[in-house]
C-alpha cells in the first residue's frame, strides 16, 4: 500500500490476532455475535465518528477465516478504506502490537511524534466519554496514558501454592488497567525494542512496556463497566452493557 497523507490525528491498532481459549469456544472471542454483530464490529463502532481518530488498524491472525467476511461488511456499510485497515499480526500481543507500529510508520507514513491507541479487541463497552478524556492527554506534554479504574474490592495476596491467604493488600493506590492505552508512536516502538531484547521481562499490556523504559504513564479514571470479554461468564454482562449503550443513543 502506498503511503497517504497524515494529519494529527490518532491512528488505533486493535490486536485480534488471539483466539481466547478461556472462552471454551471453537469461535475467537471477538467474533462471537451479539445484536447481529460480532464483538469485534462494536468495538470498531467505539472509535467511528470520533473526530480525533485518523483510522482504525485491525491486526488479525495468519489463519484467520473470519475477518474478510467484517471487512468487507464494514466496507459496504460505509466505512471508508483508507480508515479502516488490517494486517497481520504475530504469535504474542507484543509482537501484534509491535507489527502495527511498523505498519502504520512504514505504510500508513505516521511519524515517530505522532499519537497511537492500543484497544483490546473483545473490549467492545468503552465509553466516548472515556475515550475523549484519555484523548486529553495529548495536549499535558506528558509520555502518554491508559484508562484504568480503580479497585474497590478488599484484595488478598496468596501463599505461593495458591490456596490460601497470605495477607491482605491495601486497594489504595491499586488500578484496575483498561484500554485504550495512549503514546506516541515512536515512544512506543522503541519500548518494546527494548523489552524483547531483555528475556526476562514479560509485558501484558503497552503501558508495561513504557514503564520498563523509564516513562511516566498517566492514569486516566474510566468507567469499570469498560470490561474485556474473557470467560462465558463475561457474555451476558457484556449483552446487557451493549444493549444499554444502544437505548442511550435514541433517548
Amino acid at each position: 500500500m502506498s503511503k497517504q497523507s497524515t494529519d494529527d490525528g490518532v491512528w488505533v491498532i486493535i490486536p485480534a490476532a488471539g483466539v481466547g481459549s478461556r472462552m471454551l469456544s471453537e469461535t475467537p472471542k471477538q467474533y462471537l455475535t451479539i445484536q447481529s454483530r460480532t464483538i469485534l464490529e462494536h468495538t470498531i463502532a467505539c472509535f467511528q465518528g470520533v473526530d480525533a481518530v485518523s483510522g482504525i488498524l485491525v491486526i488479525h491472525g495468519a489463519d484467520d477465516s473470519y475477518w474478510q467476511d467484517i471487512e468487507m461488511r464494514l466496507l459496504a456499510s460505509g466505512v471508508r478504506a483508507p480508515f479502516l485497515q488490517s494486517t497481520v499480526g504475530g504469535a504474542e500481543r507484543s509482537d501484534t502490537v509491535m507489527m502495527g507500529l511498523n505498519y502504520l510508520s512504514e505504510e500508513v507514513g505516521l511519524n515517530k511524534d505522532q499519537w497511537v491507541m492500543v484497544h483490546d479487541a473483545a473490549r467492545p463497552c468503552l465509553r466516548e466519554h472515556d475515550l475523549m478524556e484519555l484523548l486529553r492527554l495529548r495536549e499535558s506534554g506528558g509520555d502518554g496514558g491508559i484508562l484504568a479504574s480503580s479497585v474497590k474490592d478488599t484484595m488478598k495476596r496468596a501463599t505461593s501454592d495458591n490456596q490460601l491467604i497470605s495477607h491482605t493488600e491495601s486497594r489504595e493506590k491499586l488500578w484496575h488497567a483498561l484500554t485504550p492505552q495512549l503514546f506516541r508512536l515512536g515512544a512506543l516502538q522503541s519500548a518494546f525494542r527494548s523489552v524483547m531484547h531483555d528475556p526476562g521481562v514479560k509485558i501484558t499490556d503497552e503501558a508495561s512496556a513504557m514503564e520498563y523504559a523509564g516513562a511516566s504513564v498517566a492514569l486516566v479514571e474510566g468507567a469499570s463497566d469498560n470490561i474485556k470479554l474473557t470467560t462465558p461468564s463475561d457474555l451476558p454482562l457484556i449483552e446487557f452493557l451493549l444493549q444499554q449503550k444502544e437505548r442511550s443513543k435514541h433517548v
